[in-house]
């Protein structure tokens, strides 16, 4: 069935975006994820967002592949998979409640707010959230894996994770290409795994497929222009305009406007 061409348009801007903030402006991606979260259902919003942050991810790889530092990325992975854990454990609680299973919508804008609260502080304070110390580093990777798991939106934590170590800005892009390539591809299984466990409640949906099907080109525009943009554009205004929008879309989706 074609999908309403005002969820295409809408669904292009967001892909845009995640294409955009790939290659060009890390941490921007968050505007798509309370926009999506408008055009579909609870878990289905998941679902519909995550080939497209993947297609981003692959994007992003063919740029930066080779300038991933791995050390960094493995300190990080085993506080991830905790905070997977964290979220799962949220989904199977939400699955033993029924009458929380609509949730999810605001959930994501809760998670949305606190993401753009995080980079305000940032700003005003940049070295306040720099990983310091080894708590740092299992408190931003916990933090990391619950967000991206249960609203896509790991974004703002580990682009203040990777700026407090000062890495150069090739192996910046080049490790958060890796993380998010490697730990987007890991919610696959599990998504597919709760699906299982609540059939009602799906992650992928055929909507949400056809949806990241007719959009994936778009993230490729944005990712091209986005990599032209890069060092181009006053990038704090810009990103105060991104937080600002961020901000109101969250708020429809906790107020139900």
């Amino acid at each position: 069935m074609p999908l309403p061409l005002e969820q295409l348009l809408i669904g292009a801007l967001a892909a845009f975006i995640i294409g955009f903030s790939k290659t060009g402006v890390p941490g921007l991606g968050i505007l798509a994820i309370p926009v999506i979260a408008a055009l579909f259902p609870g878990r289905a919003s998941l679902g519909a967002t995550l080939p497209l942050l993947l297609a981003g991810d692959v994007l992003a790889l063919l740029l930066y592949r080779r300038n991933a530092h791995w050390p960094t990325l493995a300190r990080l992975a085993p506080s991830v998979l905790i905070g997977f854990g964290v979220g799962i454990t949220a989904f199977l609680v939400l699955n033993s409640q029924p009458s929380a299973r609509d949730q999810i919508g605001v959930i994501i804008g809760w998670m949305v707010l606190l993401m753009v609260g995080l980079h305000l502080l940032r700003l005003r304070f940049p070295d306040l959230l720099a990983p310091h110390t080894a708590l740092g580093t299992h408190l931003a990777g916990t933090l990391a894996g619950f967000a991206t798991l249960i609203s896509n939106a790991a974004g703002p934590i580990m682009q203040i994770y990777m700026s407090g170590l000062r890495l150069e800005k090739r192996a910046f892009m080049g490790s958060s290409a890796w993380f998010y390539f490697i730990f987007n591809a890991l919610k696959i299984p599990i998504y597919l795994a709760l699906t299982a466990l609540a059939p009602d409640q799906p992650f992928f949906t055929a909507a949400g497929l056809t949806f990241c099907l007719a959009l994936v080109p778009v993230v490729g525009i944005g990712g091209a222009a986005g990599r032209w943009a890069l060092g181009r554009l006053p990038q704090r205004a810009f990103t105060l305009i991104v937080l600002v929008l961020s901000a109101a879309a969250a708020l429809k989706l906790i107020l139900g406007i």
